[in-house]
């Protein structure tokens, strides 16, 4: 003897499928879009992209990194397009997730981690001053001043608004990834070479510290 359907199992069969075929509709629709837009927005193109998000002075390794396919029109210029186009390269500036790697977020394959991460023009170098933990981070930017001792005790402000590119801590480690200073910590900074001359007379001579300038809105 066969069951018979009850009215209320018959009406939720009946949503069922119509939510079915309604679903199935849409990706189709959805995919007769993309075909219709595929003219102008080419064919699919590989980029590698931040598999999580990442911060400037990483180094690239492949568990960092993934493949995802894209419009090619989309693509941004310079898109890598294999990971090992990446793997080594130290990344020079915040990728959030899912964002494509480009050639000019790399540094030179050929520069170490320091190196890489110093625009053309300038340089690093580090100071080392004493600031609470947690106070500095790279990209802020900082007064450095000098306290001179002698007859004439004096301070005065040797460099202005520099970029912090790195907090090194743990003595002569350069632990790359440290993102807050403690006691005695070094700051390496992007400067000039006449800042770095200036700079270099005030740590032999002098007492530094320094002044946090405001964050850019």
């Amino acid at each position: 003897m066969r069951r018979r359907w009850s009215t209320p199992s018959k009406v939720f069969a009946l949503l069922a499928l119509a939510s079915g075929a309604g679903a199935f509709m849409l990706v189709r629709g959805y995919q007769a879009r993309l075909e219709a837009l595929r003219p102008a927005v080419g064919p699919l193109q590989q980029v590698v992209v931040a598999a999580s998000a990442l911060t400037r002075g990483t180094v690239l390794e492949p568990p960092a990194l993934r493949i995802r396919e894209i419009p090619k029109a989309f693509a941004p210029p310079g898109a890598l397009t294999a990971i090992d186009q990446a793997t080594g390269h130290t990344l020079g500036s915040d990728l959030a997730e899912g964002e494509p790697v480009t050639r000019t977020r790399l540094g030179a394959a050929d520069a170490g981690p320091v190196a890489s991460l110093v625009p053309s023009g300038l340089r690093a170098l580090p100071v080392r001053v004493d600031v609470p933990a947690g106070s500095v981070r790279p990209g802020d930017r900082v007064d450095v001043l000098a306290t001179f001792g002698g007859q004439r005790p004096h301070t005065e402000t040797v460099a202005q608004s520099l970029e912090v590119l790195l907090v090194l801590r743990g003595g002569s480690d350069v632990a790359l990834q440290s993102a807050h200073a403690g006691a005695g910590a070094a700051l390496v900074l992007l400067v000039s070479s006449d800042e770095a001359e200036r700079l270099a007379f005030a740590q032999t001579f002098a007492e530094l510290t320094i002044a946090i300038a405001p964050a850019e809105s």
